[in-house]
C-alpha cells in the first residue's frame, strides 16, 4: 500500500509505501528534505506530522525527544507513513539536481595525514562521473550490507580523484581494514552523493565554518568550492581538536590564512599536553566563535564534526548570538559507536 506526503509550505507531494521510511520516498522522488545521517542520530531531518498517522522505527532520543514526539514532531528518515499525510518541513533546494548512483572505484591513493587519519583518493572508472555539492558525502556498500558513510574532502573541480579523510576507529569494522589491509588498486563500491550539507552559493553572508576532527573534510571542499566561485564571501574557519596533532592539515589552514584575503582561521585545542607546548586557543571550539562573535545575526554556519559539538552548536549559537535557525547547516558525525551508545 502506497500513501501520498504532502510537503508545506511548498505543497509539493510524493508517494511513500508503507514500508519505507519518508526521507526514502522523498530522495527517490527527488524532493528536497533535509537529511544527514539517515539513522534517526543527528536530527537534521527533524519536522512536523501536521495530519495523518506516523510510526518511528529505532532512533535516538536526544534526536527526537519524547516531549517532541506527542507534539508531532517526527525523523523522516525513521518514519513510515500509515495514512496519507501532510508535513511541514524546510525543502533544501538542489538535492535532486544530480542523480545517485551505485559506483565501483579503485584505491588510487592511501596516504596517512596523522597518526589516525588516512586520506583514501578513489578512481572512478574512465566512464563514469559523480556529480555532487560541496560538503556531501558518499556511502560505501559493504559485503555484509553494512554502509559506511564519509564526507567528500575535495570540491568537484578538483582533480580526477574522490578523496576522503578516514579516522581509524579501532576495533571498527571498515576503519580496521583501512589501516590494516587495504591496499592500492583494491576496489570499493560505494553510493552517492548524498546530504543537505553544502554550501549555498546564492548567498552573500559572511560564513562561520565550524569543524572538530575530520569534520574538516567537507569543510575543505565547501572552502575549494568558495574560492573556485572567486566568492568574497568572509570564511572565518575554528577548527578543534583534543590535541595539536589532530589539526592534520593545519598547514593548509595557515596557508589559506596567509594567502586568500576573506579567509581568517582559528585553532582551537580542548585538551593539550606540556609537551605539545601549544599557545594558542583552548576549550570548546564552538565556545570560541561565541566569544569572537556574540552577534551571528548576519552570518551562515557551516558546522560538521562530533555530535555533541553540532547539537551545542545549534542550540547555542541560536539562543545567544541570535543566529537563525536556517543558517545553520550541518553534518554531525555517527559513528557505529555513537549509534551503540545512543
Amino acid at each position: 500500500m502506497t500513501f501520498q506526503v504532502t510537503v508545506q509550505p511548498s505543497g509539493r507531494q510524493f508517494e511513500c509505501a508503507e514500508d519505507e521510511t519518508i526521507l526514502s520516498a522523498a530522495i527517490r522522488a527527488g524532493v528536497g528534505l533535509p537529511y544527514g545521517c539517515k539513522n534517526g542520530a543527528c536530527a537534521s531531518c527533524k519536522g512536523k506530522v501536521l495530519s495523518g498517522a506516523v510510526t518511528h522505527g529505532a532512533h535516538q532520543e536526544k534526536a527526537l525527544p519524547v516531549a517532541e514526539e506527542e507534539k508531532g514532531y517526527a525523523l523522516f528518515c525513521c518514519a513510515r507513513p500509515h495514512s496519507d499525510i501532510v508535513i511541514e518541513a524546510r525543502e533544501v533546494l538542489g538535492i535532486g539536481e544530480f542523480p545517485i548512483k551505485k559506483l565501483p572505484s579503485r584505491v588510487a591513493r592511501l596516504e596517512k595525514l596523522g597518526d589516525d587519519v588516512m586520506e583514501i583518493a578513489l578512481q572512478l572508472p574512465a566512464s563514469e562521473r559523480l556529480q555532487y555539492r560541496a560538503g556531501q558525502y558518499i556511502e560505501f556498500l559493504l559485503k555484509d550490507g553494512k554502509r559506511r558513510s564519509y564526507s567528500i574532502a575535495n570540491a568537484p573541480h578538483t582533480g580526477e580523484h574522490i578523496t576522503l579523510h578516514v579516522r581509524h576507529m579501532p576495533g571498527g569494522l571498515f576503519t580496521d581494514h583501512v589501516f590494516n589491509t587495504m591496499k592500492e588498486r583494491d576496489i570499493l563500491r560505494f553510493e552517492g552523493p548524498a546530504g543537505s550539507f553544502f554550501l549555498r552559493e546564492d548567498s552573500d553572508k559572511p560564513m562561520v565554518l565550524l569543524a572538530s576532527g575530520t569534520g574538516f573534510a567537507p569543510i575543505k571542499a565547501i572552502v575549494e568550492q568558495a574560492v573556485h566561485n572567486k566568492s568574497t564571501r568572509a570564511m572565518l574557519l575554528y577548527w578543534g581538536g583534543r590535541r595539536p596533532k589532530d589539526l592534520y592539515m593545519h598547514a593548509l589552514c595557515e596557508e589559506w590564512a596567509r594567502t586568500l584575503p576573506n579567509f581568517s582561521y582559528v585553532p582551537v585545542v580542548s585538551n593539550p599536553t606540556p609537551e605539545d607546548a601549544w599557545s594558542g586557543r583552548t576549550g570548546f571550539v564552538h565556545q570560541a566563535v561565541m566569544a569572537d562573535m556574540p552577534d551571528l545575526s548576519q552570518h551562515q554556519v557551516y558546522a560538521c564534526g562530533a555530535p555533541a559539538m553540532v547539537d551545542a552548536a545549534r542550540t547555542d549559537f541560536s539562543a545567544v548570538c541570535g543566529l537563525p535557525e536556517a543558517e545553520f547547516y550541518a553534518d554531525a558525525f555517527t559513528s557505529e559507536a555513537d549509534l551503540a551508545a545512543g
